[in-house]
């Protein structure tokens, strides 16, 4: 189903209160520079332009390019609202037919919770994040809400190595914390042969 009909469908199948009668949860996975968040923002745009009733959120620990806005890494933006808890998406969103979440990959274990306590209210839920951190790690809550959501869409960058399909966010710092926020000059998008390479090499 495309977005236009899943747009249609809902706009005529509401109930009462104003909300479809059947919530979703969509997740956007990939590594970085996959064009994750640019598919977020495609869908999200168009549920604002059928003028349906949307809440965007990000963590706030995300402060690379804005800290009120979600930005691509081609600089496409949205006015979002910065929450540190899961538990505020569930605040700010009861009048919500569309709800978008950022980077849910920063969120802890509660966001699994948040988000399904919003399908089952009804809202369509739109979620991107990382599916693996650095090391080839499943990311955080990621798998989860995974295996819950309706529809999963896994993007691909391409590798800056051989220009194959990438799925892995190589770090090209020797930190090895999980969480190191970063762009270009931090991180590159790998396939997986190039990536095993650089491995073997001790990179």
């Amino acid at each position: 189903m495309t977005d236009q009909e899943y747009t249609y469908n809902i706009e005529h199948s509401r109930l009462d209160n104003g909300f479809p009668s059947r919530g979703s949860i969509e997740v956007i996975v990939g590594s970085m520079f996959s064009g994750k968040t640019e598919e977020l923002l495609r869908r999200v745009r168009r549920a604002i332009f059928a003028k349906l009733r949307v809440e965007v959120f990000k963590p706030n620990i995300d402060t690379r390019y804005s800290i009120e806005d979600i930005v691509s890494h081609d600089q496409n933006n949205l006015a979002a609202t910065p929450v540190e808890s899961p538990m505020n998406i569930l605040l700010l969103s009861s009048d919500a037919q569309v709800v978008a979440i950022d980077e849910a990959q920063f969120f802890d274990e509660r966001i699994i919770d948040v988000v399904q306590e919003l399908a089952d209210s009804g809202s369509r839920v739109i979620i991107s994040g990382l599916d693996m951190d650095f090391q080839r790690t499943p990311f955080g809550p990621m798998p989860a809400l995974m295996a819950i959501a309706d529809t999963v869409t896994k993007v691909h960058a391409v590798c800056v190595s051989c220009g194959a399909p990438a799925m892995y966010s190589h770090r090209l710092l020797s930190d090895k914390k999980q969480v190191v926020l970063g762009e270009k000059k931090e991180y590159e998008p790998l396939c997986r042969h190039c990536f095993l390479a650089l491995s073997q090499k001790g990179a």
